[in-house]
């Protein structure tokens, strides 16, 4: 079944997703009212301030100018970078699997006065509802972590992108590793072979990589903002040592179709 959504712009062919969405690391705890009313203010609060600001940078370096580009955020959560590119003038989807994520999304959107220029739909990213090349960019921010079956969802976000893929991973070989065991859910975390064999199997072509936080995430959100900055100027100093990329916990992907 065909169906047609409002927004800015030309409207956005939308089609049922097929059964259930399926499982994936955590969805019942990302999916709980109490959890996405408390997302943003637990992780980007304090030294978590630091994070949005680096990512945020990443994803506006990645995309560059982004005013009338038709855009797909996968597991957009709250809208942190769907309101940001629609500030900027993007024709921007959001789509996540939790509804009370998306609901915080769609605050934030009315208390900016974007409701006209962005949409959030529930779906599945392993079976995204649009058809092939419709967006001039997919991307997806703090989702492969989670992702039981990556090669579907790059396979997925490749099908509906006609110029870019961008997406982050955590990686194998940092210090994310030391304390990943005692996280809720665990992550799981990629070798740099395992995101070229992704990228391959996805028939994508890697245009630039950027690596970045030898701390990993946890530590900064544990600490004060000022704390976090002084801390950060030594993650970066020893991030642009000789093979210091190869020490960072986090890394972004631009990919061309």
């Amino acid at each position: 079944m065909s169906l047609y959504a409002a927004g800015a712009g030309n409207p956005i062919p939308f089609y049922s997703p097929r059964g259930d969405i399926p499982d994936v690391k955590g969805q019942e705890w990302y999916q709980a009212d109490e959890i996405a009313e408390a997302y943003e203010d637990k992780r980007f609060s304090g030294g978590g301030r630091l994070i949005d600001r680096r990512e945020k940078e990443a994803v506006l370096r990645a995309l560059g100018p982004v005013e009338d580009k038709r855009i797909l955020e996968i597991a957009c959560g709250t809208g942190r970078f769907t309101v940001m590119l629609a500030e900027r003038g993007a024709d921007i989807v959001g789509l996540d699997i939790s509804g009370p994520m998306l609901q915080q999304g769609r605050q934030k959107a009315r208390a900016a006065g974007l409701e006209d220029h962005l949409q959030f739909f529930r779906g599945d990213a392993g079976r995204l509802p649009f058809p092939d090349d419709y967006f001039d960019v997919v991307m997806a921010m703090r989702f492969f972590h989670l992702a039981d079956t990556p090669t579907s969802y790059l396979a997925e976000m490749h099908r509906v992108a006609e110029d870019v893929v961008f997406f982050d991973t955590f990686n194998r070989f940092s210090a994310r590793s030391i304390y990943n065991w005692a996280l809720p859910m665990g992550s799981r975390l990629y070798s740099r072979w395992e995101v070229d064999k992704l990228l391959s199997d996805a028939n994508l072509t890697l245009v630039e990589a950027s690596h970045d936080f030898v701390v990993p995430y946890g530590f900064y959100r544990a600490i004060p903002d000022g704390l976090a900055a002084a801390f950060r100027n030594v993650d970066r100093a020893v991030g642009r040592l000789p093979g210091g990329d190869r020490l960072a916990s986090v890394s972004y992907w631009i990919c061309k179709v």
